[in-house]
């Protein structure tokens, strides 16, 4: 009886502890199981979205980061209080720029009215309940009342879960009206935030199992719905739609995301050969690029370049298929040509001096270089861009700068003790007083700092 009792005690305990993760991480997916994906063209036309609805917000557009997750489902989340992420899935589902904005404009509703933060106040007011009517359940049960027990407890759960749905609904609607005013001061209409949130009410009437995650994660009740769609239908700029550019600009991304994440089969049925648009040619393209089918994908590209010689873009594809089919000589020129088309992009300078390191001229290690440094100043994020500057650091001989660059890229993606052992390399072998000895010094205090905070983290998790 005793065990039996523990066993229930136990289960009952740990029961909001899951409950308060499942919500955590209904809001925030396992980054562990989805990549990020790094594209010039996609990041410059996602940021002409948001800058302007963060500026609209009072917010800094140089503070808040975008990344794009490669996952199927129709989500989009603020994580960090600054950051917003947005799947694949979201993109290539979506029909107009508007719906995607009007969902840019709603998560940056929750940055701008602090909301991650307030969340985790709330979840831990929550927890009061739970621990008052668990400590009165345990009470019961040891007293002799075990139905009375369970039921304190389960009462207590049920009030926490209450609070918290009543307040994340709460956080949402706050999120609609102020992404609705953002939209309404940069004169766009609120129909694309309707549409989709109507789509995602619908989704309420599923099974858990079959909604997407934005239903899950973003309640909306029919009073809600009817609150934003008054205040949308109200606005002087409800009637303003997406100019042709801008359709035209959504739908290249879309067949873009749809070429390289797609089977290759898949994407030519959805863009069968024969049909001569931009996009059905920029899908073809990767898509045969992926069989691989060599010849095939340049034609495509190639005809693109007929139509537009000075599309970076469309440069930096042609590029990419040679250095991936073995010829980085080859995609060399044009990459140098995207580069000149769009100098203030670190991502094209990056895939340049790739292409120049795969060719392993060495008469050209510093042309790589210089691309390189140049990109990781507008950049230091990139950890592919450290590691190609570490390949060509080391074939110039210079094997500090090379560690350096080493410890960079690791410090980039947060291996933290990786990063340490090269900056300690990379200390013995830099000029005393230089600004690179001064970085790889500090690399080694913020990675000594770091790895002793995560220690602590899991010595107190034990």
């Amino acid at each position: 009886m005793a065990n039996s009792m523990i066993a229930t005690f136990r289960r009952l305990f740990y029961a909001p502890v899951a409950l308060a993760l499942a919500m955590v991480l209904a809001a925030t997916p396992a980054f562990a199981q989805v990549s990020g994906i790094r594209d010039a063209e996609i990041e410059r036309l996602l940021r002409s979205y948001t800058d302007p609805i963060l500026v609209a917000a009072g917010l800094d557009p140089k503070g808040v980061k975008i990344y794009i997750l490669n996952d199927p489902t129709l989500n989009a989340f603020v994580s960090n209080g600054q950051n917003i992420y947005i799947h694949t899935g979201l993109i290539m589902e979506l029909d107009t720029p508007n719906q995607l904005i009007g969902v840019i404009a709603h998560e940056t509703g929750h940055i701008a009215g602090g909301h991650l933060v307030r969340r985790r106040d709330a979840m831990e007011d929550a927890a009061v309940p739970i621990i008052v009517s668990m400590l009165a359940g345990v009470a019961a049960i040891f007293a002799g009342a075990p139905d009375l027990g369970m039921g304190l407890i389960t009462g207590g759960q049920h009030v926490a879960t209450r609070s918290i749905l009543s307040f994340t609904r709460a956080q949402e609607s706050s999120a609609d009206q102020a992404g609705l005013s953002f939209l309404n001061a940069t004169c766009q209409s609120g129909r694309g935030m309707t549409a989709v949130f109507e789509r995602f009410n619908e989704q309420e009437l599923m099974t858990a199992r079959r909604q997407d995650p934005y239903a899950r994660t973003h309640p909306m009740s029919r009073d809600r719905l009817a609150a934003l769609e008054r205040g949308v239908e109200s606005s002087p700029c409800v009637n303003k739609t997406d100019s042709p550019m801008a359709l035209y600009q959504y739908e290249m991304m879309r067949a873009k995301l749809r070429g390289f994440i797609e089977k290759p089969e898949v994407t030519l049925r959805r863009y069968p050969p024969g049909v001569n648009s931009d996009a059905a040619h920029y899908a073809r393209a990767i898509a045969y690029f992926k069989q691989p089918n060599f010849e095939k994908s340049m034609a495509e590209v190639d005809a693109l370049l007929a139509r537009y010689p000075d599309n970076p873009y469309f440069h930096e594809l042609r590029g990419q298929i040679f250095v991936e089919s073995a010829r980085p000589t080859e995609g060399i020129p044009d990459y140098e040509r995207a580069v000149a088309l769009l100098p203030d992009e670190p991502l094209l300078r990056v895939s340049l001096a790739g292409a120049i390191v795969a060719s392993e001229d060495q008469a050209r290690m510093k042309d790589a270089k210089r691309e390189l440094v140049l990109a990781m100043a507008q950049d230091n994020t990139n950890a592919l861009g450290w590691r190609y500057l570490a390949t060509a650091e080391e074939r110039l001989g210079e094997h500090g700068l090379a560690n350096l660059a080493s410890a960079e890229m690791h410090f980039a993606i947060r291996n933290y003790p990786q990063a340490m052992q090269f900056a300690r390399r990379a200390k013995g072998e830099l000029t005393e007083g230089s600004i690179e000895m001064q970085r790889a010094v500090d690399i080694i205090a913020i990675t000594t700092a770091q790895m002793q905070d995560d220690d602590g983290g899991r010595e107190a998790r034990r």
